[in-house]
């Protein structure tokens, strides 16, 4: 499935493999899938899934009745050297003025060996 939807004032293409397709129509409850983009001593991409949660902060973008979509930029507090070490520091939510010159331009899910699997991008 190809299709496009509007996160922020910007579009992004999403892409779902059939794995994907066929494992959202199993689903009873949305999944969510969120676009992290994380600020901090490095930059680093992450999607992340989640199952009907609800207390998420922030909003999310229905593509279908299974699948939402949402866009989360966050940073950390202070640069540590913990954070490479592989200890994950406490995140917030990172105040973007314009958060549409963030929002990537597409998002690929893939659904192997009973995961889920995600990647954006901007080109």
């Amino acid at each position: 499935m190809n299709t496009q939807i509007t996160i922020k004032g910007k579009r992004l293409g999403i892409q779902l493999s059939r794995r994907a397709e066929q494992a959202l129509s199993q689903r009873q409850t949305p999944l969510i899938t969120e676009m992290e983009l994380y600020f901090s001593c490095l930059v680093r991409k992450q999607v992340r899934f989640h199952d009907g949660a609800d207390n998420l902060p922030g909003e999310s973008v229905a593509v279908n009745d299974r699948l939402r979509v949402r866009f989360r930029p966050v940073m950390t507090q202070s640069c540590q050297v913990d954070e490479i070490a592989g200890k994950a520091p406490p995140l917030t939510d990172f105040p973007v003025v314009n958060a549409a010159a963030f929002v990537p331009h597409w998002l690929r899910i893939d659904y192997k060996n009973g995961q889920w699997e995600g990647a954006f991008g901007y080109c």
